[in-house]
């Protein structure tokens, strides 16, 4: 790896030739531990002046404009702004140049195209997003067809890391029964292993999206990722996806 250029993982999925996406790791950065060393989050402790060198460079490196947002896991879906940070949980944009941008150390980072390169999306889906129906948000957002839109889900919590309480399956398969299958029992008593992944692809099944790509990561155990559930205080990681300029 060349060390002014961050280590970064890029998506394998069939998108038209003009979408471009990459998912940053923790290493290429300046941040000291326990932010070592790419850290991107403004909002966990970091020393300011290394995550805007961070985001320096990862911006230099594909020569785009990123949309950060103010991510407060909810649905609400806005306009990729570069100059606005939005309260909002995804971004859509079909102007070439600007990056759909969402940070997670856990949660799902999920990137949607469609079919003919002319529009993104990126959303974060932690487990309540996810139920409130944030991927669903986004595919409205683009305003095609869903069986026109393409989504790869990027690196999150796999389904042998992801404990939750009943309270948590049941805001899944009270609505949609056929998420039943995401849950299984844990070793502890009343708790359920959920597969976050299983449940994104059910979720955007029911609405008609099934050119769905990505998954089989888990940020708990793969160093290469910050994960919230590994250590509390850790950085973030980036899912971006835009459409290139030329």
């Amino acid at each position: 790896m060349n060390p002014l250029t961050p280590d970064l993982l890029i998506p394998d999925w069939p998108a038209p030739v003009g979408v471009k996406a990459c998912v940053s790791t923790r290493a290429g950065g300046v941040s000291l531990a326990p932010f070592d060393s790419f850290n991107l989050g403004d909002h966990v402790g970091d020393e300011p002046a290394a995550v805007a060198h961070n985001r320096r460079r990862l911006t230099d490196t594909f020569a785009i404009s990123p949309a950060w947002l103010k991510q407060v896991h909810g649905v609400v879906v806005a306009d990729a702004d570069p100059g606005v940070i939005a309260e909002a949980d995804a971004s859509w944009t079909a102007t070439p140049g600007i990056a759909c941008t969402v940070m997670t150390a856990d949660c799902l980072p999920a990137l949607f195209c469609d079919k003919t390169g002319s529009r993104v999306g990126a959303a974060h889906a932690g487990w309540r997003g996810l139920a409130a129906g944030v991927l669903e948000a986004t595919v409205e957002r683009l305003g095609v067809a869903p069986d026109q839109v393409m989504v790869w889900l990027g690196p999150a919590i796999g389904p042998m890391a992801f404990e939750v309480g009943p309270e948590v399956r049941e805001a899944f398969i009270g609505p949609h029964p056929q998420t039943e299958h995401a849950f299984v029992p844990s070793v502890n008593a009343g708790r359920f292993m959920a597969d976050i992944y299983e449940l994104a692809r059910l979720r955007l099944a029911a609405i008609g999206v099934t050119a769905v790509y990505g998954g089989g990561y888990c940020t708990v155990t793969d160093p290469r990722f910050f994960s919230y559930r590994r250590a509390a205080c850790t950085g973030r990681f980036a899912s971006l996806v835009w459409l290139d300029r030329s």
